[in-house]
């Protein structure tokens, strides 16, 4: 029986990969991938083998989608932000076994999915950039989920969730399940971008999303999720935040019981609102 040993709600903004490179910015995101090292080192302790990852960066209109080639290998630049990731090398394993029972399982609960063994269908930055800092070593095979839902309602999303908790219990997998996105997400204007890389774009998203913080940390999962469509549509969530239903889903959505310890402490970028946030698994509901 397998079981999830590791759930965090992570950032994955470009500036961590530009923060590794000379000049202005170099340094600028330590804490950040400093979290994500500190989560890796938790999902080591913990026996993890696979990294389920949420990825609010793989778009899809129809469906939910997992992507679950045995090997993911190649180089990759951002076409959002081609000036902050570019030829990004990355090679680590995956896991087909478990890709394909999260799409049985979420089938079985009616939500339709297709898993996916295709060599050209390339992994997004959503998956990238946090496998870089939690993954360097290629300790952990890999699973990505498209979590950019265009048309999809947050409340499938939470089914899926279920089932990728069904799907993980009925492998061998001790997996680590993370939603790879923002809180807040509407980017500062593009006539001041440059200048405001650190600033958040209105005090109103800041504000929502350390209420928000406020409530993971006490354990308010009843209140969070009566406002959490509401906060998605009005504080413009990544993704629609479907990366944060399917999380939530696994774990127990209202009936979960943790209290989540903030790895990084917020931070604004380029006008969104991200943390590195992990949701003890002791207080998962099914």
């Amino acid at each position: 029986m397998g079981e999830i040993v590791l759930a965090a709600k992570i950032t994955h903004v470009p500036s961590m990969y530009l923060s590794e490179l000379p000049g202005p910015h170099h340094g600028c995101r330590k804490a950040a991938i400093d979290g994500h090292i500190e989560l890796g080192r938790r999902a080591r302790e913990r026996g993890v083998d696979t990294l389920v990852i949420f990825d609010v960066h793989w778009l899809v209109n129809s469906g939910y989608h997992v992507n679950c080639c045995e090997k993911f290998q190649g180089i990759y630049s951002s076409n959002e932000l081609p000036h902050f990731v570019k030829d990004m090398e990355y090679d680590y394993d995956g896991n087909p076994a478990l890709g394909e029972l999260i799409a049985e399982r979420a089938n079985a609960r009616g939500i339709k999915t297709r898993a996916h063994q295709v060599q050209s269908l390339g992994l997004e930055y959503g998956t990238l950039v946090p496998c870089r800092y939690m993954n360097s070593d290629r300790r952990f095979k890999v699973v990505s989920v498209a979590a950019w839902c265009a048309w999809h309602s947050l409340d499938d999303s939470r089914v899926f969730g279920e089932a990728v908790r069904e799907a993980i219990e009925k492998s061998a997998s001790r997996a680590a399940v993370l939603a790879s996105g923002s809180l807040s997400h509407r980017f500062n204007d593009n006539s001041n971008a440059v200048e405001k890389i650190f600033d958040i774009s209105n005090e109103f998203f800041r504000q929502v999303d350390l209420r928000v913080l406020e409530l993971w940390q006490r354990g308010e999962w009843k209140v969070f999720t009566d406002m959490f469509s509401e906060y998605a549509s009005r504080c413009v969530g990544e993704g629609g935040m479907h990366d944060t239903a399917m999380l939530l889903g696994a774990l127990g959505w209202d009936r979960y019981q943790g209290k989540v310890d903030i790895v990084s402490p917020y931070f604004p970028s380029s006008g969104t609102g991200q943390v590195n946030a992990e949701f003890p698994v002791a207080g998962c509901r099914q």
